[in-house]
């Protein structure tokens, strides 16, 4: 089945990828101050609680394997630090660390900075627009991790 050619939504998706890829350029040049390799700061900026390797895995769409490199990185600066799981010790838990929630807030507060230059000359816009990717995120579907091509 042939889709109808919707030239607005084409539109709106290209610059949703364009605004998309200035944001994570904004967070990479704040990771890249801060000395972290992107991957590192993705983790660091989104670790709130201790959570298994296998979920980092996951959650950052990559091999167990990719994620110990990841974790080893962090834990060599001292911001994370791997723990057993008190039910199965074969399972580790990987938990910031005191330098790692200073780095984080770090980390969060220059790319927000970023964040923020970047949507400057909306002004009162920004809360429209708030309103209107908040309804296309709570109206759409989340993928299907089955789907979505391991690299």
């Amino acid at each position: 089945m042939s889709a109808e050619a919707d030239p607005i939504t084409d539109e709106l998706s290209e610059l949703v990828f364009q605004v998309a890829g200035r944001l994570r350029g904004g967070f990479n040049a704040a990771a890249a101050e801060l000395g972290l390799p992107p991957a590192q700061a993705l983790l660091l900026a989104n670790l709130s609680a201790p959570t298994p390797m296998r979920e980092l895995a996951v959650w950052l769409s990559c091999e167990p394997s990719n994620v110990t490199g990841i974790v080893d990185g962090l834990e060599r600066r001292g911001l994370v630090a791997r723990r057993p799981y008190p039910a199965d010790r074969r399972v580790k838990y990987v938990v910031l660390t005191e330098e790692g929630e200073r780095g984080r807030a770090e980390l969060r507060a220059r790319s927000q900075a970023q964040a923020r230059a970047l949507f400057a000359s909306l002004d009162a816009d920004k809360e429209h627009l708030r309103d209107l990717l908040a309804a296309v995120v709570a109206g759409a579907p989340a993928p299907d991790e089955a789907q979505i091509p391991r690299r």
